[in-house]
């Protein structure tokens, strides 16, 4: 990526930029693969936006736009027996974990054949069957559903990894301090992703802490715990592989915090008027899909001709998950209590 004036400000301004690198081992299929996931969650939240503004998806929207290499960093390293856990904001997770993005598309429109048959919607998307425990819309609320994942792998016997998604809002509450701590004390394979954008809704992440470099928090309970460029899809990726190598290992749990910059409003509707955009949208500049994109042409890992084909293959896929969700049926009102208890007791 050539420097500009612009960049250069934002380096001098962003203390967890890094510049691109390869990672010892990483293969040119695994690279295409991330950089597919990252533009196919680009697209398919661009997509339903305007679905949203016309009242066809159901529900709040919160977009995941500029923080898809976190998503997509941190699931490459992962099996498809390995858990996450998800925020509010957590289409990029469903979709780097493996997710179908028609069952994804018909959950945002109510319908039936979406991932919880219409009854969940954008924030409470799961599907143990590729190792998704869930979104929530409960700030911090994934945090100890997935100690207790980890845990329950550790008495199993398993390998399996859990990684557990979180934003810095989710950093403050209590839930995170008792979920690292039981983690630290008892081992457990879980690593804790803190998707650091700077902004819990409207508030500024150093309006409420003093040190504003989560990462240093899991130090205090004896976590290995690491900072990483939240734009930056090599740092990322590498960052976890070490952690889930150690998890696997039984070596334990790792803080990791991807630190970026959200750059939209928090929720579709958000207009971002309590800060001052015009020091945030030169941070456009670190996009992670262009950054990547640029560094694989540079590097000859890949063509033009390649990434235009990629682009063109996730417009397609999102077009016909939205035709998908438009075909779909909403459930029967007589359902409305189908599904509340697991062992299939109804409400009478």
């Amino acid at each position: 990526m050539k420097d500009t004036n612009v960049l250069k400000k934002i380096k001098k301004e962003f203390k967890a930029y890094r510049e691109m690198f390869l990672p010892e081992g990483l293969s040119t299929e695994k690279q295409l693969e991330m950089y597919k996931n990252m533009v196919l969650t680009r697209v398919f939240e661009e997509t339903v936006k305007p679905l949203w503004m016309e009242n066809k998806v159901i529900g709040y929207f919160h977009p995941y736009i500029i923080a898809e290499a976190i998503a997509a960093g941190v699931c490459a390293n992962l099996r498809k027996t390995d858990l996450i856990g998800s925020t509010h904001r957590g289409h990029g997770h469903v979709i780097c974990k493996g997710g179908d993005i028609n069952k994804m598309m018909a959950e945002l429109y109510g319908k039936e054949e979406g991932y919880c048959k219409g009854r969940g919607g954008s924030m409470h998307i799961a599907c143990m069957d590729i190792g998704m425990l869930g979104a929530t819309g409960i700030v911090g609320g994934g945090i100890p559903s997935a100690v207790g994942s980890a845990l329950a792998s550790h008495v199993k016997g398993e390998d399996n990894v859990t990684v557990v998604f979180h934003g810095d809002g989710a950093s403050n509450s209590g839930v995170w301090a008792e979920s690292v701590n039981m983690a630290a004390a008892w081992n457990l394979p879980v690593i804790f992703v803190c998707e650091n954008n700077q902004w819990a809704i409207a508030t500024q992440i150093n309006r409420v802490v003093r040190e504003t470099d989560l990462y240093k928090r899991g130090i205090g309970y004896g976590v290995p715990s690491f900072q990483c460029d939240g734009f930056n899809v090599y740092d990322i990726y590498e960052t976890t592989r070490q952690a889930v190598e150690r998890a696997r290992k039984g070596e334990g749990p790792t803080v990791i915090e991807a630190k970026y910059l959200r750059v939209l409003g928090h929720h579709a509707t958000d207009d971002n008027w309590y800060r001052d955009m015009t020091g945030i949208e030169p941070y456009w500049e670190l996009d992670p899909i262009k950054r990547m994109s640029e560094f694989m042409l540079e590097q000859g890992i890949a063509t033009d001709d390649q990434l235009k084909a990629i682009h063109e293959e996730c417009k397609k896929a999102v077009e016909a998950s939205v035709e998908y969700a438009e075909n779909g049926h909403f459930p029967d009102p007589d359902s409305i209590y189908d599904y509340v208890y697991a062992n299939g007791e109804i409400i009478k």
